[in-house]
């Protein structure tokens, strides 16, 4: 049994800490231990299969949905699609691109790519960014989401979000620019197949539709 009353594990979003924070006020009390992990793709579903966590956030695109599915259904888990978003491209405010009405990867090919490490053997359907599969000639891997949003800004880089994935709290730091592509991703969260969601995890789950259809929506 996992040593806290409630635990969520997810890739590296700022909706379901808000969810996660939502849901733990409105829980309340004067003694609990509950627990948020970042993680990556494959430690969500790991988190979830061994009962770490009760809930995973996480997403799939249109090209990596077949093999995450596989994953899933593997390790005995469940996804639930919560909402649809379109790739968007995150800048920062001073980069040379961010008054552009659209963008294509190939615009961006001299600039550097910054993404969330998944380990030396995951599969590509396990990264987090939609689109990881084009060959980037400047590429930099980060574990930690400030450290992605300082990386970008420090080095007029980019990453490729559903425009909600970094930068709800981070002010004017990061602008978003809707990119080309027919890619769509699909929020949502993955449970066990053999468990029945608790009440925190029923009211986790309504934040997150709620934080997701305001963003998305």
């Amino acid at each position: 049994m996992s040593e806290f009353n409630f635990a969520i594990s997810g890739q590296h979003y700022l909706f379901d800490v808000q969810s996660f924070a939502h849901t733990i006020l409105a829980e309340g009390g004067t003694s609990y231990s509950y627990a948020l992990f970042d993680r990556t793709t494959e430690q969500v579903i790991d988190d979830v299969a061994n009962g770490t966590s009760e809930v995973g956030v996480l997403v799939k695109t249109s090209t990596t949905a077949s093999a995450l599915e596989d994953a899933f259904a593997e390790a005995g888990v469940a996804f639930t699609e919560v909402a649809v978003s379109a790739p968007m491209v995150a800048l920062p405010s001073s980069h040379p691109l961010v008054n552009a009405a659209s963008l294509t990867l190939e615009q961006l090919e001299d600039y550097p790519y910054v993404y969330f490490a998944q380990g030396p053997d995951a599969p590509q359907a396990f990264f987090e960014e939609a689109l990881s599969e084009v060959p980037r000639q400047k590429r930099v891997a980060c574990t930690d989401r400030a450290s992605l949003t300082e990386l970008i800004m420090a080095i007029n880089g980019y990453t490729v979000t559903s425009g909600i994935l970094v930068g709800i709290t981070d002010g004017s730091a990061l602008t978003t620019i809707p990119l080309e592509t027919d890619v769509k991703l699909h929020l949502g969260y993955i449970t066990s197949q053999e468990k029945e969601l608790s009440v925190m995890g029923e009211r986790f789950v309504s934040h997150l539709q709620r934080s997701l259809a305001r963003y998305v929506g």
